[in-house]
């Protein structure tokens, strides 16, 4: 008996240490992931987008058919793209998530879909955005218990597109950024009423926003490096640039008070 007891105790433990492993293998990692909408200003009174479904594609995710998932949306239905400009933005997504590699993401509309000009409103020809859905690349990871923070940028200014006879067809211009891998550029237009819309470049990349009434602005989603800035106000100012901004990431670079002449 002095020899059963204590080797029981010990093929106890393996038994308790071996469940305990397979447990471990069992469970399923997760990543707090928020989603949010922001714009790049347009001259239009209203962009209404109505989205329906928001969904990401993982190669580590067998379950789900060709690798898709759909998120929750928090709220589904029509958003004016021209609310959320200017460092303004709009939370679509915030759930837990299964961690791994994300290739794209996907996001699909409603019919509900418009565009208001001089108080006119007319619909918006979104064929492809019903169906399968408006694609950006992602190629990120979703690390376990770190939150992931994703901003969809649409240029609603680039994304409306005139067909003729008072007919409007939406062909989306979305980029997507993270806070981590990105920067921001913020100053102030004097005076305001030059209104100017401002573009941030970086070689072939152009970024753009309009100043608000105020004369404030801040460009969001810079990848780091050094940028121009190309100012072109209303008529009756002159255009001006601004070499050298340098950006780097999880930084706001202030490029401060930007005299504009008048012609």
């Amino acid at each position: 008996m002095k020899f059963l007891k204590p080797f029981s105790t010990i093929a106890l433990a393996a038994l308790a240490f071996i469940f305990i492993q397979c447990s471990s293998d069992n469970v399923k990692l997760t990543t707090p992931v928020k989603i949010r909408l922001t714009d790049a200003p347009a001259q239009y009174d209203k962009v209404n987008i109505d989205i329906q479904a928001i969904q990401f594609h993982s190669s580590n995710d067998e379950n789900t058919e060709d690798g898709w998932q759909e998120m929750e949306l928090l709220n589904a239905g029509v958003y004016d793209l021209l609310q959320f400009n200017n460092g303004l933005d709009t939370l679509l997504v915030d759930q837990e998530m299964p961690s791994g590699s994300v290739s794209q993401m996907r996001l699909i509309l409603g019919t509900n879909n418009s565009v208001v000009i001089d108080g006119v409103s007319y619909d918006l020809d979104t064929p492809s955005a019903q169906t399968s859905g408006l694609k950006f690349q992602i190629h990120d990871d979703f690390l376990a218990g770190i939150e992931y923070k994703l901003w969809i940028d649409f240029d609603a200014a680039r994304s409306i597109v005139a067909t003729g006879n008072g007919k409007y067809k939406l062909k989306p211009v979305i980029r997507t950024f993270n806070e981590a891998t990105s920067g921001a550029i913020s100053g102030t237009i004097s005076p305001a009423e030059a209104l100017p819309t401002i573009h941030a470049i970086i070689g072939l990349d152009t970024i753009s926003t309009i100043a608000e009434e105020n004369g404030s602005f801040l460009i969001k989603g810079l990848q780091e490096g050094t940028y121009k800035i190309d100012l072109m106000p209303v008529d009756g100012f002159a255009e001006k640039e601004i070499e050298d901004i340098a950006v780097s990431n999880g930084a706001v670079t202030d490029a401060g008070i930007i005299e504009i002449s008048a012609n």
